[in-house]
């Protein structure tokens, strides 16, 4: 039996289009959609170039989607500096009426950055803080594109990292209310709840970002 052309694509290290009801959240010229937190402008480090969306370093702030997601399929192509820290947040709420929080896909230079030299849940393609990424994920180097999955259904999040699974988890059972209870998140009440905004976070490093597609499931 053929494999899925989206399996193929994303062996290869593509960001396909993964379904025909497949939405595009950067048509690759503007930053319709985004806003900073609280609907400020997006900061003027967010520029677009060449279809890419780039945050150069000079302070952006982070990118909050207008829109909300529940249960979804996303996906993008990234690449960061040398050293460089980014990540992409999703079930982003206000939490305590204060910060914007949400569980995080991280994607960082897991040989060079402090945080990534840390390991376990702060390397590439973890959730972030929370569960550490397989030891053999297929990781590009800084400057070189990796492509990345997002998959939420029914509370069960899944990380891919160039066509791998490399992460998971079950928010509805008692051993991810243990590992939130470890995490930088154990006093955050109301912490990712099943709901809410994409962010794209601004680590004041550069990123690039492109063929950010999503789908509603």
């Amino acid at each position: 039996m053929k494999a899925p052309l989206f399996v193929l694509l994303l062996a290869l290290g593509a960001a396909p289009l993964i379904a025909a009801d497949a939405v595009s959240l950067f048509d690759g010229k503007t930053l319709a959609g985004w806003t900073g937190p609280d609907g400020a402008k997006p900061g003027a480090g967010w520029v677009v170039e060449n279809g890419e969306l780039h945050l150069n370093g000079t302070g952006g702030g982070n990118l909050l989607s207008e829109k909300e997601y529940t249960n979804f399929d996303l996906t993008w192509e990234w690449k960061v500096e040398e050293a460089g820290n980014n990540g992409i947040k999703y079930w982003v709420t206000k939490v305590n009426n204060k910060e914007w929080l949400g569980i995080e896909y991280q994607m960082i230079d897991d040989k060079k950055h402090p945080d990534g030299m840390k390991g376990g849940s702060h390397t590439t393609g973890s959730i972030y803080d929370i569960k550490a990424p397989v030891a053999d994920k297929p990781l590009n180097a800084p400057g070189q594109w990796n492509s990345s999955r997002v998959l939420v259904q029914d509370g069960k999040i899944q990380h891919y990292l160039n066509g791998k699974l490399v992460c998971e988890a079950d928010t509805k059972t008692d051993e991810w209310k243990a590992m939130i209870a470890k995490s930088k998140f154990a006093k955050k009440e109301g912490f990712a709840p099943g709901k809410g905004r994409i962010m794209l976070t601004d680590h004041h490093d550069k990123v690039w970002m492109r063929n950010l597609q999503i789908v509603e499931k």
